[in-house]
Formats: structure tokens, sequence, C-alpha cells
């Protein structure tokens, strides 16, 4: 059966084979979801078909619009409206789309249109994002992170951009300095980044800081700062002394 693209049910079963063994020798690791090609129906699988329209003559890809893969996703769907699934096959499930309009730096590509970049590496965001899986397989967890500093995003065994003459080495850090470090509360820093300061941030999972964990960094802060902080408490407690709101 032949649709809008052209492509035959032997071309995709052909793409697909292709994607699956990139899958399977370069993403798979990264947890990067692979779609099913038919569901137990037998029919084709969306996610599925715009992989494989994405991934047409691949590594030679090209940029495709919204409106062309909605073409062709209507070959085998007709009431489809709108093709979403670009966009969630990149972010939300590891595969490296580049969409256009959303400031990427990797392709030039007009707004509303889409382009494979690589079946070899996961999309960016995707392994240093909310979806990294809680491990406590170090290899694996350095894998998720493409073996990158998650503050710094600087690669284990390369030169480190702010001391060329060190070689970055991943070392073990703390998310919550507070808590212990377990699967659930490692993120892997380069050995500046997870440096002497370090107990005094907590991180999120993409290893940016979201809380202080030790108060006493109020103390380095300058006076505008220090005031501003006395205010916000001063405020919250009422002007009650410290040992009045232990409990609170």
């Amino acid at each position: 059966m032949l649709n809008s693209a052209n492509l035959s049910k032997k071309s995709i079963e052909k793409i697909y084979r292709i994607i699956c063994a990139f899958h399977e020798k370069h993403l798979k690791q990264y947890g990067v979801v692979l779609p099913s090609l038919l569901n137990t129906h037998g029919d084709y699988i969306k996610d599925a078909l715009v992989l494989v329209y994405l991934a047409k003559d691949y590594p030679n890809t090209k940029m495709v619009s919204k409106e062309e893969l909605t073409r062709f996703i209507r070959g085998f769907y007709p009431n489809t409206n709108d093709v979403q699934q670009a966009r969630h096959l990149g972010a939300q499930k590891g595969w490296w789309i580049v969409a256009g309009g959303r400031d990427n730096i990797v392709l030039n590509l007009k707004r509303g249109s889409y382009q494979l970049h690589t079946l070899e590496q996961p999309y960016p965001g995707f392994t240093q994002g909310h979806r990294i899986a809680v491990t406590d397989d170090w290899e694996t967890l350095k894998a998720r992170y493409s073996f990158r500093c998650a503050t710094c995003g600087f690669q284990e065994g390369q030169p480190h951009l702010h001391w060329p003459a060190t070689k970055t080495k991943l070392q073990k850090a703390h998310m919550d300095p507070n808590k212990s470090l377990i699967a659930g509360n490692i993120i892997p820093q380069c050995q500046k980044c997870n440096r002497g300061d370090r107990n005094r941030w907590i991180y999120d999972n993409k290893g940016r800081v979201i809380k202080l964990a030790d108060p006493n960094v109020i103390k380095t802060c300058g006076q505008d700062v220090q005031k501003a902080v006395y205010k916000i408490l001063y405020r919250k407690y009422s002007g009650r002394k410290p040992d009045s709101i232990d409990d609170v």
C-alpha cells in the first residue's frame, strides 16, 4: 500500500529495522523509548510512523514540516487533525529530533518543522532531564548523563574548559547533602563542580541549584541580600524570636 509519502509497507519496515538497530546499539542504554511498529490489531503506531518518516535516507535526513507529517499520518489515520508526535518523541521519549523555532542551535529550521538529527545520541534534554531514572549503578547513571557533568556539562576524560590542563573526572555528588549518598540522591559532577562548597546547595537532577542546604551561606552574602532575607523571615514569623519558632 502506498501513501502520500510514497512509502510502501516494505520501505516502512526496512526503515524501522534500521531505527531498531541504531536504538539497540546507541540509544537503549539511555532509556530512550522505542515504539512498536504495530499494535495488537496489526495497525501502524503513530510514533513509529513519525520516526520512520523522519529517518528516511538516514543519515541524510531532511527538514519536514508538521503539515507534511500530518499528511503522511493521514494516509493511515484519515481523521488525524494535527501531529504532535515529533515533539513528544524528542523531549519526552529521548529521540534527538530538532524542532524549528524552539531556540535550537543544532539545525537551522523553520518554525513548525522538524528534522531527525541523529540516531547515535539521545536528545540532550532527555539525558539530563526529569526523566532520569533512579539507579544505584554508577556507570549506568553516568551514561544517562552522556558521561557529562550534570552542572557544567563537560565530558569525562576530556580537558576541562576552565582548567585546560585538567582532565574532567566525574564524581558521585549529592543532590541534597543533608541526605545520604544513595540512589535517587546522586548526580554526576566533575571534580570542580563537586568542590568544597558543594554542601551549601541542594541541586535538582539537571545539576541546577534550587535551594540552600546550609543556612550559613547567608553570612557570605552582601548586606543588601542579608537585609532582604531578614525582612522576608521577619514578616513570615511576625518578628518572633528564633527560640519561639523552633516548632513552627
